[in-house]
């Protein structure tokens, strides 16, 4: 399967490199580009891609401004100029970092980096017991037995808790994709629910710690699918 990716960089020139050099490995499918952090946060914050690369010097904002700014964690590759971003890029745990003009075989080497990553050597991988989300300006991270359910409040989502919530930029449709689906159900297009900790379900509602979470009519067969009904 081929890498989403979406292309940051203000020079055209470079972005239609990069793009060729995608397109000629057959290994990648460009998704789209953006000349600034800003267009780019809109688009990624609704659509999941695997991969970014991702320039540093922007107007506006830069590449590492993006990264504390999205909602999630995919593979990064760097490409930049200026070698004293190195050091950044490996406090960001990025990928790879492509120094500008770089040929199409150091591409491919970057490429390989790529789709050798493993959970162990890629921070953008996490464990499937647990997630982490960006809130309040820090990573927090929720253990997946902890989560009771996840709300959509527009361009916001919230994670409830036991005892706390959390509000996060990003979409059900995102997390729907990322969340371990063995635990977590897509029960309405408002909710995702850790179905282990369903207190009862009352005809089109569910209940979880006194919480009412509507079931949809698209969503309730595969609820009691999942449901262990003896």
């Amino acid at each position: 399967m081929n890498l989403k990716c979406v292309i940051v960089e203000d020079l055209q020139v470079a972005a239609d490199y990069l793009a060729k050099c995608c397109e000629k490995s057959g290994q990648i499918d460009v998704q789209a580009h953006f000349p600034n952090v800003q267009e780019a946060l809109v688009y990624l914050n609704q659509h999941a891609v695997d991969l970014l690369f991702l320039d540093v010097e922007m107007p506006g904002a830069t590449g590492f401004e993006l990264l504390d700014q999205l909602a999630y964690f995919p593979k990064v590759v760097l490409t930049t100029s200026k070698s004293e971003y190195a050091y950044d890029a490996f406090e960001y745990n990025v990928t790879d970092f492509l120094k500008k003009p770089f040929t199409y075989q150091r591409f491919l080497e970057s490429l390989q980096k790529l789709t050798t990553a493993t959970p162990e050597n890629n921070i953008t991988s996490t464990a499937t017991d647990h997630i982490f989300i960006k809130s309040d300006g820090k990573l927090v991270r929720l253990n997946n037995d902890d989560i009771l359910y996840i709300e959509s409040m527009g361009d916001y989502v919230k994670f409830v808790t036991g005892d706390k919530k959390y509000v996060t930029h990003n979409t059900i449709k995102n997390l729907e994709e990322k969340v371990n689906r063995s635990c977590f159900i897509k029960v309405h297009r408002s909710y995702i629910i850790n179905i282990t900790k369903i207190d009862d379900i009352r005809e089109n509602d569910l209940y979880i710690k006194g919480n009412e979470i509507p079931i949809s009519k698209a969503h309730r067969s595969e609820v009691m699918k999942r449901l262990n009904i003896i």
